[in-house]
């Protein structure tokens, strides 16, 4: 009997999950502690987004001389952007693949009359500079050159409840935009061991995210970027079952209860 209560105990002990593995954004121990509405200010990071090969912008054009604008739009891009929303899951609503500008593996982006031009390299404001002198020859009057992202695309892995290819079409979004379109990730998560696998010009870092920590406000990814890759680990009592609950650990205990007790009732002649 003493066995089946410590076999019991500890079942229920570690399976139990404490709410500070849990919890977003909580005071840990050690840091600094933010008050409830206490002003966060934004990371000042010394890293601005440079475009990529494979990435996709959006490139529009305003002038009096609509009549020539149109020679350098493919026809049915314009339509191509019409709808959309603030963000899509998986590539179904990918408006920018159809109607956008991809780069290519050198980082060029072929356009009606202005021929190719290399973007990858540049940050948004760089690029649109680009286009901007290239189509002015083209004009006697002003034109206006309209450049952005064509949405932030990320990919989610591990212990999401929706995990692949995601776009949030928005010029910004925080990290917690992008868990909340893959799903509240899962109870038995490692929130406090989430991977981004972000690229930079020329390569790629893995970083290491503490979810639970609110100090993540003031870090420098809080704000998600094209391609970053999300990645949870699980918990390791994955490992015994699921534990989400307690009626669960409980059934999980008494489950393996019943099963020594068969077995000693074999071994000992009782069945």
């Amino acid at each position: 009997m003493r066995l089946i209560l410590v076999v019991l105990s500890a079942v229920l002990v570690s399976s139990c999950i404490s709410n500070k593995r849990i919890n977003y954004l909580q005071n840990l121990k050690g840091n600094e502690p933010i008050a409830l509405g206490e002003f966060i200010p934004y990371a000042e990071v010394d890293y601005e987004y440079v475009l990529q090969p494979y990435d996709i912008v959006d490139i529009d054009f305003a002038s009096s001389n609509e009549e020539l604008l149109r020679a350098f739009n493919y026809q049915g891009a314009a339509a191509g952007r019409g709808g959309g929303s603030g963000g899509a899951g998986g590539g179904a609503m990918d408006i920018f693949y159809f109607s956008g500008y991809s780069l290519d593996k050198d980082g060029f982006v072929r356009m009606p009359v202005l021929g190719q031009l290399k973007l990858s390299g540049l940050t948004e404001e760089m690029a649109r500079n680009k286009v901007q002198e290239a189509i002015s020859i083209y004009f006697k009057e002003d034109v206006e050159v309209r450049l952005r992202i064509g949405g932030i695309r990320y990919t989610t892995l591990g212990e999401f409840n929706s995990v692949g290819p995601k776009i949030i079409l928005k010029n910004r979004a925080t990290i917690f935009d992008a868990i909340s379109m893959a799903g509240e990730s899962n109870i038995l998560a490692r929130k406090n061991e989430l991977f981004l696998i972000r690229q930079y010009d020329g390569g790629t870092r893995i970083h290491q995210i503490n979810l639970n920590d609110r100090q993540l406000l003031a870090s420098p990814f809080y704000f998600i970027q094209p391609n970053d890759i999300l990645y949870l680990q699980p918990m390791q009592i994955r490992q015994i079952g699921s534990g989400e609950n307690f009626s669960a650990s409980l059934q999980l205990g008494i489950s393996i209860i019943t099963a020594m007790m068969f077995i000693y009732g074999i071994s000992s002649g009782i069945f």
